[in-house]
C-alpha cells in the first residue's frame, strides 16, 4: 500500500522548449521577422533546427528572390538553402561594373539599391574646373563628385531591374560642404556653398510603364549628408523588367552654383521613406 501511495504522488515529468515539436516550432517562426528567429535558435536544439527549415526563410525572400540569385551570386538557387541565399542577399551585392549594389534590409527583407555618382550622366563631369573627384570614407562607394561651381546644374541615371511588387522612393544622397580630416577629425568647409539658395533642383523620375513624378526644393543644411526626395514609383507587376530613370537639375543660367558633394541615388521600398531621410 505504501508503494502504491508512492506512485500516485510521483511528480509528472517536466516538459521545456526542447520537447516541442521542431515543425510547431517552425511554424510559428515564419510569423516573426528575421532579427527574432535568429534570436529564438538560440534557445535550443529544436528552435535552432526549427530555425534553418526551407519555409520558413522562403516566407521572408522577395518574391523574385531566384533572378537575384542568378543575377548577384551567379549561382543556382536550386543548390542552396533559403536561409543561405537570405544571409548572402542582406549583404551588399555589386553588379553592372560594381557602380550599383542591392541588398535585403535584413530586419524586413525590402529590397534596396545604391547607384554610385560614377554611374550617372553628370554634365561636365570630366572637366576639372567644374568638379573633382575625391575619395570619402563616407560612401559606400569609397569616393563622391564634388561640385566647384557651374552654371548648368544637371544629373541623370537610370537601373533597369526586375523589382518585387510594391511601391519604392529614390533619394539623391548630397551634401553641401567638402569634408575633411583636420588633426584627426572631421570637418567640412562650406565656405565654397553657393547658389543653391536662390532656386529651387528639380527632381525628375519616369518609368518604363509611363508612371512620372516631379518634384523641386531649396537645398539646404550645409555640413549635413541629406537624402533629398526625388519621387515614388509602384510596381504593380512583379518579376517583369521595369527601367527607372531619374534626375536632379537646377539650369537657370543668371547663376553660377557650387560647393556640393553629390554620392549616390538610393532606391528602397516606400515605407522605409522616413527611416531614410533621418541617416
Amino acid at each position: 500500500m505504501g508503494a502504491g501511495f508512492s506512485a500516485a504522488c510521483a511528480q509528472p515529468p517536466s516538459t521545456g522548449l526542447s520537447d516541442v515539436p521542431e515543425n510547431c516550432v517552425a511554424e510559428v517562426l515564419m510569423y516573426l521577422d528575421p532579427p527574432q528567429i535568429c534570436n529564438l535558435a538560440r534557445l535550443s536544439k529544436t528552435f535552432h533546427m526549427a530555425s534553418s527549415a526551407d519555409f520558413v526563410w522562403e516566407s521572408k525572400l522577395p518574391s523574385n528572390y531566384k533572378f537575384l540569385v542568378k543575377k548577384l551570386l551567379a549561382e543556382d538557387p536550386e543548390n542552396l538553402s533559403k536561409k543561405e541565399i537570405y544571409a548572402r542577399l542582406c549583404q551588399a551585392n555589386s553588379f553592372d561594373g560594381a557602380n550599383k549594389e542591392v541588398w535585403l534590409e535584413k530586419s524586413y527583407g525590402g529590397i534596396c539599391f545604391a547607384v554610385s555618382w560614377k554611374a550617372l550622366r553628370i554634365t561636365g563631369i570630366d572637366d576639372r574646373r567644374y568638379w573633382k573627384h575625391l575619395p570619402a570614407e563616407e560612401s559606400r562607394f569609397h569616393s563622391m563628385a564634388y561640385l566647384q561651381q557651374i552654371w548648368w546644374f544637371e544629373v541623370e541615371g537610370e537601373l533597369e531591374f526586375e523589382f518585387p511588387a510594391g511601391t519604392y522612393s529614390i533619394f539623391f544622397r548630397i551634401q553641401l560642404g567638402k569634408t575633411s580630416r583636420r588633426l584627426g577629425r572631421k570637418v567640412c568647409n562650406i565656405e565654397r556653398v553657393h547658389g543653391w539658395d536662390i532656386k529651387p533642383v528639380r527632381f525628375q523620375l519616369s518609368t518604363s510603364d509611363g508612371q512620372h513624378a516631379l518634384s523641386q526644393c531649396y537645398l539646404c543644411e550645409p555640413g549635413k549628408w541629406v537624402h533629398y526626395h526625388a519621387g515614388d514609383f509602384m510596381v504593380e507587376k512583379p518579376n517583369t523588367s521595369m527601367k527607372v530613370k531619374f534626375s536632379m537639375t537646377q539650369i537657370d543660367c543668371t547663376h553660377t552654383k557650387g560647393g556640393l558633394c553629390l554620392d549616390s541615388v538610393f532606391i528602397c521600398p516606400a515605407e522605409y521613406r522616413d527611416r531614410v531621410k533621418n541617416l
